[in-house]
């Protein structure tokens, strides 16, 4: 094939995948733009800053429960791991290794803890909502044992560089996001579309489907513990339920960025894009002086327009 037959067919493939995605786009546009108007030190390097460091472990939860998604699974024990990230990070930093040794522990612990729960799924042919339901159980109770309450020791350094008043976040995510678009290039990165969107076919294609599912549940813990070192460099000290709202909210974000649950529709993009609008809309609800509880419903109503309106419009489309 030539290189410019390879052109178009790349190019003809993105535009299939980002065709759901304009409305996205927009609808994030112009939460950004309100947001910016209600906040203009958002503007600003410090509130640019302060604005990415509260968004990035929300988009890194996403990309742990879409790239299961992705594969056609789900996983209920996000919020667990970050918590369980935060508190090794917390209890390691202060050895002999200090932080290179707490952040190889949380990321031997998440890649560890991922790929068991991924084996079991796939390996005894157990429902992924269940496992993960009982796993997230055992994984808060060792964060218990671990740290019966908030404590330990971040240093101030990690905390300053990470949650300081640069951006230092948002340079990660690009730097999370390059790798991904470099991960998609091989064979394991197509694999997760492939598996998720057809396993049959792409078992007789070649695709170690079991392998990939193992992998992506490891990848998958990796960033949600990940996530959860970032947090305890945010506030400073391990918290044991810190991670608790991550499950839910990394859920419909990726529900809001056009990640379908059946595996092989969404992209990543899109789903940091609903992390993004998720992340944007909870402030522009607080500037506007919505109470806690008006916040829960209208986040509920805007989440299940997000699901609901595409689908009525492919069912118009269909019948046309």
């Amino acid at each position: 094939m030539s290189t410019s037959s390879s052109s178009r067919l790349y190019g003809s493939i993105q535009l299939r995948r980002n065709r759901g995605l304009a409305g996205l786009y927009l609808v994030v546009a112009a939460f950004l733009i309100l947001y910016a108007l209600l906040f203009p030190g958002i503007l600003s390097i410090g509130g640019f800053s302060k604005f990415t460091q509260n968004w990035f472990p929300l988009a890194l939860v996403t990309m742990a429960q879409a790239l299961l998604m992705l594969n056609g699974g789900i996983t209920l024990a996000i919020g667990p791991l970050v918590s369980l990230g935060a508190v090794i990070a917390a209890t390691t930093m202060e050895g002999a290794l200090g932080v290179p040794g707490g952040i190889l522990a949380v990321s031997l612990a998440g890649l560890s803890i991922g790929a068991v729960i991924g084996a079991i799924v796939t390996y005894l042919r157990l429902p992924a909502i269940i496992v993960t339901l009982a796993g997230s159980f055992i994984i808060g109770g060792v964060a218990l044992i671990l740290l019966p309450r908030p404590g330990g020791f971040i240093p101030d350094w990690l905390s300053t560089v990470l949650a300081g008043h640069t951006p230092v976040a948002f340079l990660l995510l690009i730097v999370i996001l390059v790798l991904w678009k470099a991960f998609l290039a091989t064979p394991l990165g197509l694999g997760i579309y492939a598996a998720g969107d057809n396993p049959v076919g792409a078992f007789r294609s070649g695709v170690p489907v079991e392998r990939v599912k193992v992998a992506a549940f490891a990848l998958s813990g990796l960033l949600a513990a990940l996530t959860g070192l970032f947090v305890a460099a945010q506030t400073g000290s391990g918290d044991p339920v810190i991670g608790t709202p991550f499950t839910l909210n990394s859920i419909a974000a990726a529900v809001l960025g056009g990640v379908g649950f059946l595996g092989g529709k969404g992209t990543m993009r899109g789903a940091i894009c609903g992390s993004l609008l998720l992340s944007v809309m909870i402030n522009v609800m607080f500037f506007l002086g919505f109470p806690p509880v008006a916040q829960y419903v209208a986040q509920g109503l805007i989440i299940v327009g997000a699901v609901a309106v595409p689908e009525l419009l492919g069912a118009w489309r269909a019948r046309r």
